[in-house]
């Protein structure tokens, strides 16, 4: 069943953090991979109580977690969580950076061993824009995807199709799906019409 979204005057400028504080039960321990600056955990904090942590490897994204009052730990997400023990976490989050990560397979593993849920995030390549650049001959330039061929940070890019049938070949469980458009939930033909997708999954039982 899906979860209304949290509306507070910071959803309404960042929906995509809205989206995930619509699955993140009050008071629960998080773990946000590749957090950023903290505002995504910050954010939880303020609207959902919850008691989060993150991880970051970036100097100055990790002074900034601490200026936001973001518990951070600095570390390489492509070398595992092995700092952290099975099942300690509620949700581990990973927001927009599942694209960026070498090892895809592991990371979710990894998120799935020390948590009872993944959140994950990522720009949909389906989207029809994509497409229609590609068509062209281009690799696609958008808000979801900013970057030129040669400096962008995206490895493993993917359609909602292909993480559903990653989910389905690993053992992954999609407990709910959200797409958005901007501060859209789009529900008619979301892998054309998505921008951006997000998935809740657990472990198969």
């Amino acid at each position: 069943m899906a979860t209304n979204v949290v509306t507070t005057p910071t959803s309404l400028s960042r929906p995509d953090f809205a989206a995930i504080a619509a699955w993140v039960k009050p008071g629960t321990k998080v773990l946000d991979l590749g957090c950023g600056d903290g505002s995504l955990l910050r954010y939880l904090q303020d609207v959902r109580n919850i008691r989060g942590y993150g991880v970051e490897i970036d100097d100055a994204n990790v002074l900034r977690c601490l200026g936001n009052g973001v518990n951070v730990i600095q570390s390489d997400l492509e070398s595992g969580l092995s700092s952290f023990e099975s099942g300690s976490f509620d949700y581990v989050i990973l927001s927009q950076t599942l694209q960026a990560m070498k090892h895809t397979e592991g990371i979710v593993r990894e998120m799935l061993r020390v948590s009872c849920e993944g959140i994950v995030s990522f720009p949909n390549f389906g989207y029809w824009r994509n497409r229609l650049q590609v068509s062209f001959g281009h690799m696609p330039i958008s808000e979801a995807l900013p970057y030129q061929w040669f400096d962008t940070p995206n490895t493993h890019l993917c359609t909602l199709n292909d993480f559903e049938v990653f989910c389905h070949q690993h053992g992954v469980r999609v407990l709910e799906r959200r797409v958005m458009n901007g501060d859209h939930q789009v529900t008619l033909f979301p892998n054309l019409l998505g921008m951006l997708a997000f998935y809740r999954f657990e472990q198969q039982k």
